[in-house]
C-alpha cells in the first residue's frame, strides 16, 4: 500500500526538534515533492550520480523526498536533470535538509507579522515554509542564477504561495522591500555584505552562516542597531551552507610542494579536524585553502601562493613554509590562544559590526581576543 505524501509529511514534521511549533506546521503542509522535479544528486564515491524517479518508483521517490536529507539539485551549474551520467565538481545548488532550514528560522526568531528578506532561494522550498507561516506579501526572496530563479517560481507558485521573487545578486539585499524585521541567508558568507546591515530595521536581525576558504563555518544571528552596527552570538550548530557566489574560493594556484623553511610546530595539525579548532584556523588564514594529506595538512594562500605543510618528524610534527605570508604561524598562534582560554566551543564565540565597517569575531566577551573577517 503506498504511503500517502501527507502521512510523511507529518512524520517528518514530527520528528523534527524546533522551539516554535508554528515551524512544524509548515513542514507538515507544504508539499517537498513540488520542490525536486523529478531528478537529484546523491554522492557516489568522489562523484555525484543522479537519481531518477522512474528508476525508484513513485513510494520509493517520495521516501527519499521526506528524508531529513540534503538533496543536491546543481553541481557545477548542471542541474541533475542534465546530467548525463555521474559528475564530478562542487554542488551550486539544493534543497537543504528540511531539520536545518527550521532551524534556522526558528532561531531568526520569526514571528507573524514579520517581513523577512531571503538570500538564496534555490528550489523554493524554504520560501514556500516562509509563506506558509507569514503570508505571501512579507516574504522576499533573491536568488543569483536566473535558471534557478526561473524554476523556483515555478515551484512555488504550483504549492499555491506567490511571495516577491527577485533574479539578482542577493549579497546587494533588496531595497524594494526594505526596511526587514530579518534577513535570513540560506548560503554562507565571508562578511556580512553591507546592504543587509543597512536593509534591517533597528532591532531587526540578521540569520547567516560566516563561512571561509577552509570550509569551516559559523550560525549566527547578529541584532542589528539603528547606526547600522551589529552583534551577536554563534549558535554551535555544526552545519555549513554553500559559499555565495561572490564569497567563492578563486582558482586555487597550482600546488608545488616547496621544502621552504623547516620548524618544528607547536601544535598538532589534528586540531584542524576539531569543528573549532578548524573554525579558528580559518580566522587566522582567511585567505588560504585547506587540505588534508594523510595525518598532515596543507594550507595554500590563493592570493599570494604561500603554502605551510606539515609532516611527522622525531619530536613529533614539523611545518614547511614558503612564500610571503607565515600561514602555518598564523594559525598556530590563534591556537594557542584557543588552547590557553580551555579550547571553548563555537557557541563561546560571538561577533560585532561596527559602524565603520570592521567586523570582529571574538570569544569570551567582545573584549577578548578575536580576529577581523576579510571585508
Amino acid at each position: 500500500m503506498t504511503t500517502a505524501p501527507a502521512e510523511l509529511r507529518r512524520a517528518l514534521a514530527a520528528s523534527v526538534p524546533v522551539d516554535d511549533p508554528a515551524w512544524r506546521e509548515a513542514l507538515a503542509a507544504v508539499p517537498r515533492e513540488l520542490f525536486l522535479d523529478d531528478v537529484v544528486f546523491r554522492p557516489s564515491g568522489t562523484q555525484w550520480e543522479p537519481v531518477h524517479r522512474q528508476e525508484v518508483g513513485d513510494e520509493g521517490w517520495l521516501r527519499l523526498v521526506y528524508q531529513d536529507t540534503t538533496w543536491v539539485t546543481q553541481v557545477d551549474g548542471i542541474a541533475a536533470a542534465d546530467a548525463p551520467g555521474p559528475l564530478s565538481g562542487n554542488p551550486t545548488s539544493s534543497s537543504t535538509l528540511p531539520s536545518l532550514i527550521v532551524r534556522m528560522l526558528d532561531l531568526a526568531g520569526i514571528r507573524k507579522g514579520d517581513k523577512v528578506l531571503e538570500i538564496g532561494t534555490g528550489t523554493g522550498y524554504s520560501t514556500a515554509l516562509l509563506c506558509r507561516r507569514l503570508g505571501d506579501k512579507v516574504v522576499y526572496s533573491v536568488e543569483y542564477d536566473a535558471r534557478l530563479a526561473a524554476a523556483a517560481a515555478d515551484h512555488i507558485h504550483a504549492a499555491g504561495y506567490f511571495p516577491t521573487l527577485i533574479t539578482g545578486d542577493g549579497l546587494a539585499g533588496y531595497r524594494g522591500g526594505a526596511d526587514y524585521d530579518a534577513i535570513v541567508a540560506t548560503c554562507s558568507v565571508r562578511h556580512v555584505p553591507p546592504a543587509w546591515l543597512y536593509q534591517v530595521r533597528g532591532g531587526g536581525t540578521i540569520t547567516t552562516t560566516i563561512g571561509g576558504w577552509m570550509l569551516a563555518s559559523g550560525l549566527i544571528r547578529l541584532t542589528v542597531d539603528d547606526d547600522g552596527s551589529a552583534s551577536g552570538r554563534f549558535a554551535g550548530d555544526q552545519i555549513s551552507y554553500m559559499l555565495a557566489r561572490h564569497h567563492e574560493r578563486p582558482p586555487r594556484p597550482t600546488y608545488y610542494q616547496h621544502p621552504g623553511e623547516a620548524r618544528p610546530t607547536l601544535c598538532d595539525p589534528g586540531l584542524l579536524d576539531d569543528w573549532t579548532g578548524q573554525w579558528v584556523a580559518q580566522l587566522a588564514a582567511p585567505s588560504a585553502e585547506l587540505l588534508r594529506v594523510g595525518d598532515g595538512v596543507i594550507l595554500v594562500d590563493v592570493a599570494t601562493g604561500s603554502q605551510a605543510w606539515t609532516e611527522t618528524a622525531a619530536e613529533g610534527w614539523r611545518v614547511h613554509q614558503h612564500g610571503p605570508l607565515r600561514l602555518w604561524d598564523a594559525v598556530e598562534d590563534a591556537l594557542a590562544i584557543w588552547q590557553d582560554a580551555g579550547a571553548p566551543a563555537q557557541s563561546e564565540f560571538g561577533m560585532t559590526v561596527d559602524g565603520d565597517g570592521t567586523q570582529r569575531v571574538w570569544f569570551a566577551d567582545s573584549a577578548g581576543p578575536g580576529w577581523n573577517l576579510p571585508v
